[in-house]
């Protein structure tokens, strides 16, 4: 809708994708929370399997319901917009510096998730859409921060799109960032055990 509204507008684009991607994520915490942990990033699901938080017998569904999901997403999005519902992303998003944005981004979403809900668990779900929509604005990359979002994002040519052949370097630093959000909790928690 935002490519639609605003042809050209790169800015107000990024504005509406990241107010959106915020409220929808709030949304979906909130009511898949009490169901499946709202396990919507396999990032986020492994760093659960590190914790011992999720069993290894369900991490594989979980990456397999979370990638499917995601593309599925993808189709009925370019249903509504009466886009092709299948197509190759050619969008450009390479260099350093998109790496390091995920790196970050990554980072900052385990930390967020792991601090936000230890005194009040119910400011979980604002605190993790807020860090999203923030984080639109102060990465580069736009903080795609989830392996299932990255992999959907190859299927669309719009706004959001990336071309495959910068799958596997967002995979990777989304799982470096993961991992040391994972590290710097627990040495912190074990600092003050």
């Amino acid at each position: 809708m935002a490519q639609n509204l605003f042809q050209g507008h790169v800015g107000f684009s990024l504005l509406v994708n990241s107010l959106s991607t915020g409220a929808g994520l709030f949304v979906l915490i909130q009511c898949l929370g009490p169901i499946s942990g709202a396990h919507m990033n396999p990032v986020v699901s492994f760093v659960e399997l590190l914790w011992g938080q999720l069993e290894k017998k369900f991490f594989s569904l979980y990456i397999v319901a979370q990638m499917s999901g995601a593309y599925l997403g993808v189709i009925l999005t370019h249903s509504m917009f009466n886009l092709p519902i299948f197509e190759i992303s050619n969008i450009d998003r390479s260099g350093p510096h998109l790496l390091i944005s995920e790196v970050i981004a990554t980072f900052g979403l385990i930390c967020t998730i792991a601090l936000a809900g230890r005194k009040h668990v119910e400011f979980a779900s604002i605190s993790v859409a807020a860090y999203i929509t923030s984080a639109y604005w102060f990465t580069s990359s736009t903080s795609f921060a989830n392996p299932a979002v990255t992999f959907a994002r190859m299927f669309t040519n719009s706004f959001g799109g990336m071309a495959s052949s910068h799958f596997l370097h967002f995979i990777i630093a989304q799982f470096l960032g993961g991992v040391g959000g994972w590290l710097l909790i627990r040495s912190a928690s074990m600092d003050s055990a």
